[in-house]
């Protein structure tokens, strides 16, 4: 390899360099940074306010011990993982294909409205969403209520989990609608039109046709909506962790004792528990695509 080679290689490295890093400035200022600032007050009895505020100590795994006999700690982490599956597996995957799969059998002028109303509810801002939400499932003069004749049922306080499921699965469904028409659109109409011509219903064209066409869009977008949904934040705008914490998730618990209670060491250390379980199911879904390939 001549000099001239080895120069012109060294300088399109360089070029490159120069080019990403922008972008590994940003995810370091704003990713890693904060990551490790996280970690750091996990080991220690950091609080907003009073001594530990000035002079923060070293207590190791302590808050980390603490939150895992914590009866509250544990009641938030199940209440999550109700949560994701209720909204994230069951709710959004299953009306998102039910979507796109109806959708592709209706007039243009229909697919475009319905696709339209979907979207409107994906990008509207969360406070928006939640204060028409917070109107609909009222108490007094609340649409569902004059819809049910159900006499003044405050949803919110009687149903709260079912309340944020349903809010969580009607927002974000949107996603796997796009993805799941777009996975469709891949898969070959002659084998769809060769099994009905074989007498095969709609159950047995999606499990032997669609199915193993679009397995991997539906891990995909199962894993990107269960990562999402499990920091979701959203749920505090309907119910704040309410009543009596039976809708206190984790990213609400978290909010609850760092900033609420004060305790920024105890909350950190619950945030990075959090970011284990991320870390442990994208690797679970990332190891399924892997084996489908």
């Amino acid at each position: 390899m001549s000099a001239a080679t080895i120069d012109a290689a060294g300088l399109g490295r360089r070029r490159a360099m120069l080019l990403v890093a922008p972008a590994l400035i940003l995810i370091t200022a704003f990713l890693v940074i904060p990551a490790l600032w996280t970690v750091y007050l996990g080991v220690t009895d950091y609080r907003l306010t009073g001594i530990q505020a000035a002079n923060p100590q070293f207590v190791g795994l302590d808050n980390y011990r603490a939150a895992l006999v914590d009866p509250a700690f544990r009641n938030a982490l199940w209440l999550t993982l109700v949560f994701v599956f209720g909204s994230a597996i069951v709710g959004q995957t299953g009306a998102g294909f039910a979507l796109a799969w109806t959708l592709r059998s209706v007039p243009k002028i229909v697919r475009t409205v319905v696709q339209t109303l979907v979207l409107l509810a994906w990008i509207l801002p969360s406070s928006i969403v939640a204060f028409l939400w917070v109107a609909y499932l009222s108490r007094d003069d609340g649409t569902l209520n004059a819809i049910l004749h159900t006499g003044g049922t405050d949803w919110l306080l009687a149903h709260p989990m079912l309340s944020i499921i349903v809010f969580n699965t009607w927002r974000g469904t949107a996603f796997s609608m796009l993805l799941f028409s777009a996975a469709l659109g891949a898969v070959p109409p002659s084998q769809l039109e060769a099994a009905r011509l074989s007498g095969a219903g709609t159950f047995a064209q999606l499990r032997d046709v669609v199915v193993p066409h679009i397995r991997g869009h539906v891990l995909t977008n199962t894993l990107l909506i269960s990562l999402w949904t499990f920091n979701d934040f959203s749920p505090y705008l309907l119910t704040a962790g309410g009543p009596n914490h039976a809708s206190e998730v984790l990213p609400v618990f978290i909010y609850n004792e760092a900033l609420y209670g004060g305790q920024l060491g105890y909350g950190s250390a619950i945030s990075f528990i959090m970011l284990f379980i991320n870390l442990v199911i994208a690797l679970f879904y990332v190891r399924l695509l892997r084996e489908r390939r």
